[in-house]
This record gives C-alpha cells, sequence and structure tokens, in this order.
C-alpha cells in the first residue's frame, strides 16, 4: 500500500469523524456488544489461522492469553462505560464564583493502532475496545508476520464494525514507517525499544500524542525465603507461555548465588513433565520465523563463546525446519553477553546469583527500567522495600505476567520500556481529551477587577484573595 493511499483511507475516517464527533452511548456500546459478539463466533478460526503463521501455536494458548483477555475487556468496558462517559463535576474556588465547572470527555479523532505479531488479537483488539469506548474512529496497522490471522482479522472487524468506523490496513515495514507518519489524533505502538523510536519521532513531526508499549528486560528477583520450586513454577509459566515471546516475560532472573544449581535442576525437572516430547511436544509454540530464530542461536552462541554454561531442558534442543527451541537456561553471564544487553524475547532465560538483596536491588536500578518487575517472597517488608527501590511498568508478587490480565487497572511502560497506558479507566482516558468547561450566568466578577485598577472595591477584594 502507497502512501497515497493511507492518506486517502485517514481522510475518509476523518470525514467519518467530522460528520459525527461525539457517538452516543447507545452507538459505542453496540461497537462493543457487535465486536464481543463476533469474536465468540469466530475465535477458534483466528486461532487456527495464528497457528498457521506460527508454524505450531497451541490452539488452547492463543485462546488463554489472545481470546480470553479481549472477551473480558469487552464484559468489563460495556459495564462501566456509562459512568466513564459522564462529565466529572469539578471544584471551583470562591474567586470563580458564581459558576460551575466540569470536564468533558470527548472522542480525540482518528486513533492509529500499530499492532505486532506476538499476541496480534490480545494487542489489536485490547487498545481498540479503549479507542472505540472513547468514541474514536481507528486505522489499525498488523503485523506482516501474521499474514493468515491478518486476513481473518480484518474480514471479522470490517464486517462487524464496518469501514466507516476501522480500517485495518496490512503490508511490510515500509508500510508501517508511512503508517507511523500520518497525522493521526493518537498513535498507539507495540513493539521493540528501537522501533519506538522511530516510531515517536515520525509522530513528533505531527505533534501526535503517541502510547508506546514497548519491553526491555524484565527481571525476576528470587529472594531467599522462597522456596525454588514455587519460584520456578510461577517463572516457567511466564517463560513456556508463546516460547517467551512476550513483551512481560521473563528476561533474567536473579537468584541467590547458592541456589542456583537447585534452581536448574527444578526448571528441568519441571519441564520435562510440562513438555514430555521434548521439541516435538505440540504445546511447545514454534519461533515466529527464521529471523527470530536465528538470532536466538546467535545470543546462545554469543554467551557460550564468553564462557556461559547453557542448559537445555530437553536434547534435542532445536529443530531449525519447525523453528521450535526448547527453553535454554545460561548460568555464569555477565553484562557483555548480548543476552544481557538486549531483550531476549523468546525461551532463553539468563540467570544471575547475588549474595546480598541490596545487590540484586542495585544491578535492576543499574538497568532501564523495565515494563515488568517479578519478586518471589513471602516477607512483606522485602516486598514494599523492593517496590519502593525500583521503578518499573508494573509489578507482581510471587507470580508473572497476571498483572498485564487485570481489567481494571492501568498497563503500560516507564523510560525505555513505554510511555502512557492502557487497559481500564487509563485507557478510555488515553484515547479521550478532557475538556475543560465553565459555566456563568448573567454576572461575571471578573467585571469587578477590570481597569480601571486601585478602586476601593477592588483593593478589598485583592486583600481578601492574597490572604
Amino acid at each position: 500500500m502507497q502512501a497515497a493511499e493511507l492518506d486517502q483511507q485517514l481522510s475518509e475516517l476523518q470525514q467519518q469523524y467530522r460528520q459525527q464527533p461525539v457517538p452516543t452511548l447507545n452507538e459505542r456500546q453496540a461497537w462493543l456488544k457487535a465486536l464481543q459478539q463476533a469474536l465468540k463466533a469466530n475465535h477458534q478460526q483466528l486461532a487456527e489461522a495464528l497457528n498457521q503463521d506460527y508454524g505450531q501455536r497451541p490452539i488452547q494458548e492463543t485462546q488463554l492469553a489472545d481470546v480470553v483477555p479481549v472477551l473480558q475487556q469487552l464484559r468489563y468496558t460495556r459495564k462501566r462505560l456509562k459512568r466513564w462517559m459522564a462529565p466529572s463535576k469539578r471544584h471551583l474556588d470562591m474567586a470563580l464564583w458564581p459558576a460551575r465547572a466540569e470536564v468533558q470527555y470527548q472522542p480525540k479523532g482518528v486513533v492509529g493502532i500499530i499492532v505486532p505479531w506476538n499476541f496480534p488479537l490480545m494487542l489489536s483488539v485490547g487498545p481498540l475496545i479503549n479507542a472505540l469506548a472513547a468514541g474514536n474512529r481507528v486505522m489499525m496497522k498488523l503485523s506482516e508476520y501474521t499474514p493468515v490471522f491478518n486476513q481473518q482479522l480484518a474480514s471479522l472487524l470490517h464486517s462487524t464494525l464496518g469501514e466507516e468506523v476501522i480500517r485495518v490496513i496490512q503490508g511490510d515495514a515500509s508500510v508501517a514507517q508511512a503508517f507511523s507518519n500520518l497525522p493521526f489524533d493518537h498513535l498507539l505502538f507495540t513493539g521493540s525499544t528501537a522501533i519506538g523510536r522511530h516510531v515517536m519521532a515520525a509522530a513528533a513531526n505531527n505533534l501526535t500524542p503517541v502510547t508506546l508499549e514497548l519491553g526491555g528486560k524484565s527481571p525476576v528477583l528470587i529472594a531467599d525465603d522462597c522456596p525454588i520450586a514455587l519460584a520456578v513454577a510461577r517463572i516457567a509459566a511466564g517463560k513456556c507461555l508463546n516460547s517467551g515471546q512476550i513483551c512481560v516475560a521473563p528476561d533474567y532472573v536473579l537468584c541467590p548465588e547458592g541456589k542456583v544449581a537447585e534452581f536448574v535442576n527444578a526448571f528441568q525437572a519441571l519441564y520435562r513433565k510440562q513438555y514430555p516430547q521434548g521439541v516435538q511436544s505440540p504445546d511447545l509454540a514454534s519461533i515466529i520465523n527464521d529471523a527470530q530464530f536465528q538470532r536466538l542461536q546467535q545470543l546462545l552462541a554469543d554467551a557460550e563463546q564468553q564462557g556461559a554454561r547453557i542448559v537445555a531442558m530437553a536434547k534435542p534442543a532445536c529443530e531449525p525446519q519447525q523453528r521450535r527451541l526448547v527453553t535454554h537456561l545460561v548460568t555464569g553471564v555477565n553484562d557483555n553477553m548480548r543476552l544481557m544487553s538486549e531483550e531476549i524475547f523468546g525461551p532463553v532465560l539468563p540467570i544471575v546469583g547475588y549474595q546480598k538483596v541490596e545487590q540484586a536491588i542495585d544491578y535492576i536500578n543499574a538497568g532501564a527500567r523495565p515494563l515488568a518487575l517479578y519478586v518471589m517472597s513471602f516477607d512483606r517488608q522485602l516486598q514494599q522495600r523492593i517496590g519502593e527501590r525500583t521503578i518499573s511498568g508494573g509489578m507482581a508478587i510471587n507470580d508473572t505476567l497476571y498483572q498485564v490480565a487485570i481489567d481494571d487497572a492501568p498497563f503500560g511502560g516507564i523510560g525505555p520500556s513505554g510511555m502512557g497506558h492502557y487497559h481500564g479507566p487509563e485507557g478510555f482516558l488515553t484515547f479521550s481529551h478532557a475538556k475543560t468547561v465553565l459555566r456563568r450566568g448573567k454576572f461575571s466578577p471578573g467585571a469587578l477587577l477590570q481597569a480601571p485598577y486601585g478602586r476601593w472595591w477592588q483593593r478589598l477584594i485583592l486583600r481578601f484573595l492574597l490572604r
């Protein structure tokens, strides 16, 4: 698709917005209801399409990680939308009396959404729900790495919502670049930090506000009081889903130095139970494409060349033809290794030993602020100390990933892991313009304070205001 075609698509949606700039509650509810019904009727086909794109992606993983969160979000949003749309009354100081003030939440216009390949249903329809709830039109750019899924989703969205509400765009990186250059009223991008910098620079040319959902290196800190078996079970759940191709997957583990070997052994034992056929297990998701598969292999080779010990959770460890890779634990790492400086985004998990918990906290703070921080500890004081001493987009204690599934809480990063939020009421606010409205009657106290200055009543009023 050429830039001129994208301009035309945006222009047509802008025209639709101008014709009806504030969709009613009933209209927005109708959009969300239709979307909910369509997804319930077609989620199996969408999951099967994604399985084709990956080569192997378990249908149940797509249902649990893509479909269920979206359906939950739709139910949650529809129930609360009337309350979110209501104007918010605000306090007025005596100096502004008599008057009333409120904040109205109006649609921004046309919202652009750039979707990644790892969870293309949740990360497309999720922000779409927030944008529609706020009354916007939407242009959506899907990843070129999920073409079969894209056809299914584009057909579903266009037939369900109509092209007067949404336009779904497909194409390669050049199309994505042209898309990010469009003068949207808001742009949401989910993807890598490196690409996020380019998206933000492109949006800056149009002064387009952006929400960036990026990634980075999300750590897990295992405290000494946490049983290793429990920590391994929670970490494996977050690292093995979709073969670790998740922006909030555990990226590396900080483990008490004397328990690193126990961690490796426990992880391997659990992995063999969950994936008894190893690389041939039907529950093991493939790596999305050859480039990503080669990148992960290069990360492992680089670490091994620098002296790291690599432990594959099963043998054989990989199947190149089907792009399957079992989880690899890496010990003896150092900061010069690529896997300690780059987001891994796959089934590779470095383990860093520490002697004192303060060392682990300092190690986290020495790096970029992560999208997620995971703490394995039942010590309430330690939990609080870690939370206060570190900054991350979100945090989960004695679990991984599930903080993202909370409908009533914002999701977003900070610094290199992102900016802005969506999900919940924060998502509605992200895609709304909060407009302050002052209402005054026939009398205005401002008339008493106009020039010429120095009159006795002005001195009296100022004395009161400056008290």
